[in-house]
């Protein structure tokens, strides 16, 4: 699979830290050039110190000036990964302000849809692209998230769909992941004191554990290989059997 994206540009949004990383290093390390998008300016550089092949840009999804900037920096884009999200606590809806409802939409759903929009007419004038969404089992289920996550989850999954068949005949290939358990810094609060938390979501999961954010990036890959060529407008859970029970 290396010699396939040896020399393909991806475009990773939330590429400072957590799956976004994992996503990066893997294109990385075979082969691709990789541009991230993400706040935290100190993560993207500390992989740019690692990677020749790695360049950034330090902004924000949910600006649309800061996503122009970098999409225009990055020039060619052959795969983008719209990863950046962000939780919301598992508030309840009268839990959830005003304020937090739309950090959670802007970043998860708008964000996507802002980048997307930003990268896809380049992608449309050569007739190529693939696009792989971070969606969620919150996507699919209730209880992976609180009253705004889950909506804006459930929301990429409907973007994606829509996504694929509008513009899979133009040589557009969308689809999207849905983690369930992984071990990143956004989930650093189950891990926290004693790992209560944590081990009952190990202990709910049919699988045992965790898993690691490199088992997604894995997926990644393949998603945006020629083997999954015939894979259009489609949710891949990773979620240790979550969904299943």
């Amino acid at each position: 699979m290396q010699h396939e994206f040896a020399g393909k540009n991806v475009f990773i949004t939330g590429a400072a830290s957590g799956i976004g990383r994992a996503q990066a290093v893997e294109f990385l390390n075979n082969g691709a050039n990789v541009y991230g998008f993400d706040v935290d300016q100190a993560g993207l550089t500390s992989l740019a110190d690692i990677y020749d092949g790695f360049r950034f840009t330090a902004g924000s999804v949910r600006d649309r000036a800061d996503v122009l900037e970098a999409v225009t920096q990055a020039g060619a884009i052959d795969i983008l990964c719209n990863t950046a999200g962000v939780l919301d606590g598992f508030a309840k809806t009268l839990e959830t302000d005003e304020a937090l409802w739309d950090r959670i939409m802007d970043t998860n759903s708008k964000g996507m849809f802002l980048v997307t929009n930003a990268v896809l007419p380049q992608m449309l004038g050569k007739k190529s692209g693939v696009i792989v969404n971070m969606a969620s089992i919150a996507g699919l289920v209730a209880g992976g998230g609180g009253a705004a996550y889950t909506a804006s989850k459930h929301a990429v999954i409907g973007y994606t769909k829509q996504l694929s068949m509008d513009y899979c005949r133009e040589g557009i290939r969308a689809n999207a992941i849905a983690p369930g358990a992984i071990q990143t810094p956004m989930n650093a609060a189950d891990f926290a004191g004693d790992g209560e938390m944590a081990k009952w979501v190990a202990d709910e999961t049919p699988a045992g554990r965790w898993a690691q954010p490199e088992e997604v990036a894995k997926l990644t890959l393949y998603l945006a290989s020629n083997a999954a060529s015939y894979i259009h407008g489609t949710v891949i859970p990773i979620d240790g059997g979550w969904t299943a029970k």
